[in-house]
């Protein structure tokens, strides 16, 4: 009887991890909700919004105060008073569900061996049950770009949506585009903690040059079309055509500008990745039209004699300057804290919903999926989150709910059950 007890508690207790963790079904009821302060993701914002969508779609966006809709004629009416609404966040070069512990080899697929692997595609190392998933989603990142790592030519990324049973399921965009790291001017050697000497690259020009010779090897093999194909050079054929495009990671000013250059000689649609100096060059950046999505702003500066807060302010000069830019953070776990970042820059100068364009439609924008996703508009997939207060501030942020295409996924965490678990030991306890 003991053992037939203990069996039952068993299976009810994985039964409620495995519903919270379950991908939500597709909606069924037209859902409204009502009162909330909307961030559009455009630029604008709605005091007191009246939202709605039916089948994944967003169909009403509009003032409750001036034009209130029917509440009647929606099958769930939601009152959102005192809530922020935001279009769901997009995290652009990412290894999540790539890389689940980074210390243990077993479970990172985020790189093959070789310096060109074009033909690498991340989507199907994709991991839709990754534990850490949960974690950025209840942080507003409801989309992801899924991008391969090592080499110099890593391979081809492509765009997930944050709640699937499998990689198909997740897949929003496949096979977006092709990452190429450029060449490093100058290595350094020690660690963050323990920096050493910084050393000339010899062999930079040598680099570039293979480069382009890989690059003009596969334009040619994309205009002849041969009957024999290959792998590596079929992969790239998308990058001419347009069906593609080409980020490049680069961070010093001199590799951005010998990007710049590269890309116009190639007639490429390019993204710049990274893009610690981008500041040094944005004039440059914003003549060119190329966009980028940086790195982790939450870091030292990259040269010696920039000012300590000098990442803070980049995305305020970029802005200023003219240049398209979204916000990033390489790695997994590290995108709980992409709407931080945002914050951060926003104490630096950058207007708040620049700072969440910079999350959600910018983003949006370069990867190419800006008619379905990043804004909250009539048309466009019911993918946004409600927040208690400003999703910007880690002192307020606490998501209430979340939609993906209109589905209303689990915000419940592998980080709140423990919460839940060790909270209730101690007050079981009558300990603080």
């Amino acid at each position: 009887m003991k053992r037939a007890l203990f069996f039952l508690i068993i299976w009810c207790l994985g039964t409620v991890v495995f519903a919270q963790e379950t991908p939500a079904p597709a909606q069924s009821k037209s859902i409204l909700i009502l009162n909330a302060k909307a961030h559009l993701g455009t630029g604008k914002v709605i005091e007191n919004s009246a939202i709605g969508f039916v089948d994944g779609k967003i169909t009403v966006v509009a003032d409750a105060t001036i034009n209130p809709p029917n509440s009647g004629e929606w099958d769930k009416v939601i009152d959102a008073t005192g809530k922020e609404i935001y279009p769901g966040f997009i995290a652009p070069n990412t290894q999540l569900g790539l890389v689940e512990i980074g210390a243990v080899r077993a479970t990172r697929d985020s790189r093959e061996v070789g310096g060109f692997n074009p033909n690498v595609r991340s989507i199907i190392s994709y991991n839709t049950d990754s534990r850490v998933t949960p974690t950025v989603r209840s942080n507003g990142v409801l989309t992801a770009q899924i991008v391969p790592e090592g080499g110099r030519v890593s391979g081809s990324s492509s765009i997930v949506q944050l709640d699937a049973w499998n990689w198909e399921d997740a897949a929003y965009k496949t096979d977006d585009g092709i990452h190429l790291h450029w060449p490093r001017t100058h290595t350094r050697s020690g660690w963050w903690a323990a920096p050493g000497p910084t050393k000339k690259n010899d062999d930079y020009s040598t680099q570039v040059s293979e480069i382009k010779r890989h690059f003009n090897e596969a334009k040619a093999y994309t205009a002849s079309n041969p009957e024999s194909k290959n792998l590596k050079l079929e992969a790239m054929s998308g990058l001419f055509d347009g069906s593609k495009k080409l980020f490049v990671h680069a961070n010093s000013a001199k590799a951005i500008i010998e990007v710049i250059q590269f890309v116009k000689e190639t007639d490429m649609d390019a993204v710049i990745v990274g893009g610690k100096d981008a500041w040094l060059v944005a004039d440059e950046l914003a003549e060119s039209g190329i966009p980028v999505i940086l790195g982790n702003t939450h870091d030292l500066p990259s040269n010696v004699d920039d000012d300590i807060d000098q990442p803070y302010k980049t995305p305020g000069i970029l802005y200023r300057k003219g240049v398209l830019f979204a916000l990033s953070m390489e790695g997994a776990w590290q995108q709980f804290n992409l709407a931080f970042q945002a914050g951060q820059a926003v104490s630096y100068g950058l207007p708040y919903e620049v700072a969440i364009k910079s999350l959600t439609s910018n983003t949006a924008q370069i990867l190419g999926i800006d008619d379905r996703l990043g804004t909250i508009e009539a048309g466009k997939d019911a993918t946004f989150f409600v927040c208690a207060g400003d999703v910007l501030d880690m002192r307020t942020n606490k998501l209430e709910q979340a939609f993906i295409q209109g589905r209303e996924i689990s915000l419940d965490n592998k980080f709140k059950r423990l919460a839940r678990k060790f909270r209730g030991k101690y007050e079981a306890d009558g300990e603080r």
